[in-house]
Formats: structure tokens, sequence, C-alpha cells
């Protein structure tokens, strides 16, 4: 049985975009490439409607290409209870309110039992100081918070 893994808006983001001219952004591109084509099919891969809105958004020529290839993954559903945790997270202050999809991601995930949550938003949601409050939320109300991580911390075993 794959682990289930959620698929958040910043990797198809990357994933069909122009290099980019920073040299941060662009290894974080090849690295998602890679990603994709030596480790995308260990997984169930699941996304939610918050994920198709963002890759719906913004120049309607990469929304499309965005949206093409999310076409093939199941499509969680947005429960009652991600969207108390989701509020709750905000409410709470663990996350800031423009931050609002992140907190949405983060609940689906965790709600729908996904085990790892991939992104490459290290502000809101790969970010260590966060994440605790965000697993602490989470297990005092009795769910598991997904591994959240980026493709180069997903890339697997290196033989050495």
């Amino acid at each position: 049985m794959k682990a289930k893994l959620y698929l958040e808006t910043t990797i198809v983001s990357y994933l069909v975009a122009r290099p980019s001219r920073d040299p941060g952004l662009c290894a974080d591109q090849k690295m998602t490439h890679q990603w994709w084509s030596k480790r995308l099919h260990d997984f169930e891969i699941c996304i939610s409607d918050v994920v198709l809105a963002e890759a719906a958004a913004g120049d309607a020529a990469v929304a499309k290409k965005r949206l093409k290839v999310l076409a093939e993954f199941s499509v969680l559903p947005v429960t009652p209870q991600s969207e108390k945790f989701a509020r709750e997270l905000i409410r709470l202050g663990i996350l800031p309110a423009k931050a609002a999809a992140d907190a949405a991601h983060v609940a689906i995930a965790a709600v729908q039992g996904a085990h790892f949550l991939l992104t490459w938003n290290c502000r809101h949601l790969a970010n260590a100081e966060i994440l605790r409050k965000v697993e602490n939320y989470l297990k005092s109300n009795g769910c598991e918070h997904p591994m959240v991580c980026t493709p180069r911390e997903l890339m697997g075993t290196f033989d050495i």
C-alpha cells in the first residue's frame, strides 16, 4: 500500500513554470522535476478543491497547464472537521489570516489521513516553528499531522 501524499499547489506551480533566473528558485524547480520523475508514482497522490482553486488563478495559459497536470489526481473532500481545524489555526494565531488557504491545506491533509504534505511553501507550511504548533493543535484534537516536507526532503534514500 502506498503512502498518501497531499500535493500542495506550489509543487505543480514549480513543475510547469519557466525556469527562474533566481539560482535558488531554479534549483527548487529542478528538484521538483527530479522528484516528479523519480518519486511521484511511489505515492497515492491527492489534492483538494483548494489546490484546484489556487492552480486556476493567475495567467490563464499557465493555469491551464497546472490544471491539466492536476487532473489525474483524486480530490479530497473538505469536511466540517477540516473547515473547523483551518478556522482554529487562524483564530489561535498559529497561521496568519492571509494564510487561510495554507491552513486549509494542512487541515484537509490531516483530516483525510495523508501521510505527507508536499510543498515549497516554507513561510507557512514547511516551517518548523509553525509546524510544531500545528502538530500540537491537531494532536490535542485527536488528529495526526502529516509529515510536511519539500521534494528535496522526500527524494528517498541515496546511494553512498
